[in-house]
């Protein structure tokens, strides 16, 4: 018999990131599915879903070509979008994590490789179209901040595209994600005592379920949908339907102040996000998610139950522009006017009391 390198028509798939998060999510639907002949799960400790073909390994581990030789279809999941993140730490260990993924598929001749970035590479801006076509320019401001990692991710798909055309890369571009376990610049958004606004312009929401998510994600690694590929509830939300739904007024401020008062707060290491962040708590940012659509997917939450949800997952606690207070210091920012990004002050007088004594 002529041996053969052509591998058999039900793909093997792995996913990066398996024991947690999303990947963990990913990992339960994949193993239930008659369409992957195997499953395999990487990560640096082993998780709890026993179905799946476990290997242990740091996705920034240069070997990891090794481990993949048998992999047809690559879902990368593994990475740290904490908010609270040392950024630099952060952006270093996503940006080796991206850049290994693709050296080593493209090596071990992996078929297709699915990242998940975000649709804040758009921009939030107060003239942005609502919604915002896929291939609309991506328009964000490169900052420290989690926007920039997902910006920086883009550019090695990019690169990685030029220099091994062979490879299929998918990225999803998911509207705010919310769910158990998430925790971002926007859901903290909703545990402020007020929410911030921008004199002139109100912002629309729209939200992207973590079920939804994984579901896209199973069409992406079965081929359904290539490139650029936008994932949300259908349509959005005006903000009166925000306050209304989470009871929440707003706190109007011009633009100028806003962000120049974040930006100060920032750089004093008061707020874990660059102001930057801010505009996509602002302005819209909606995506219209017809390569999706157009391959029969849809979303199983709405923007409204997926917002109730993320308020139910609130747990009482209060944030402001970003920090998340502990209950003593909740209660200097959640009385009166010390809200958003005015409400600060009182923090900052008590970072620099610290400091002088």
């Amino acid at each position: 018999m002529v041996p053969t390198s052509k591998r058999p028509s039900q793909p093997v798939v792995a996913v990066t990131g398996a024991a947690s998060g999303i990947g963990r999510e990913l990992l339960a639907r994949l193993v239930s599915s008659a369409d992957f002949r195997r499953v395999v799960a990487i990560d640096e400790e082993r998780g709890d879903v026993s179905e799946a073909t476990w290997r242990v390994i740091d996705v920034r581990d240069p070997l990891l070509a090794n481990r993949i030789s048998d992999i047809d279809v690559l879902v990368h999941l593994a990475g740290d979008y904490a908010v609270d993140s040392d950024p630099s730490e952060r952006r270093a260990y996503n940006l080796r994590a991206a850049q290994t993924v693709l050296t080593a598929c493209a090596a071990a001749r992996v078929r297709r490789v699915v990242l998940v970035t975000s649709a804040m590479v758009y921009g939030a801006a107060p003239d942005n179209e609502v919604p915002l076509p896929e291939d609309a320019p991506v328009a964000a401001e490169p900052d420290t901040g989690v926007v920039g990692d997902y910006l920086e991710i883009e550019s090695l798909v990019r690169r990685s595209l030029r220099s091994h055309p062979g490879l299929e890369v998918t990225v999803l571009r998911p509207a705010a994600v919310v769910g158990p376990g998430v925790d971002t610049v926007i859901t903290r958004h909703f545990e402020s005592p007020r929410l911030l606004t921008v004199k002139g312009c109100d912002p629309r929401w729209q939200f992207c379920h973590i079920d939804d998510l994984v579901s896209a994600l199973d069409l992406a690694a079965r081929g359904a949908v290539t490139g650029v590929v936008a994932v949300g509830s259908d349509g959005w939300m005006e903000q009166e339907q925000v306050e209304e739904l989470s009871s929440i007024r707003r706190f109007e401020l011009p633009a100028g102040l806003t962000f120049s008062t974040a930006q100060r707060l920032h750089r004093l290491g008061i707020t874990p996000a660059p102001a930057t962040d801010l505009h996509y708590v602002v302005y819209p940012w909606v995506v219209d998610c017809t390569a999706l659509r157009e391959a029969g997917w849809k979303p199983s939450w709405t923007n409204e139950a997926a917002f109730t949800e993320l308020l139910e997952l609130r747990e009482n606690r209060t944030t402001v522009v970003g920090r998340r207070l502990p209950v003593k210091e909740a209660t200097l920012t959640a009385a009166g006017a010390t809200v958003a990004v005015i409400g600060t002050a009182a923090i900052v007088r008590q970072v620099r009391k610290k400091r002088r004594g």
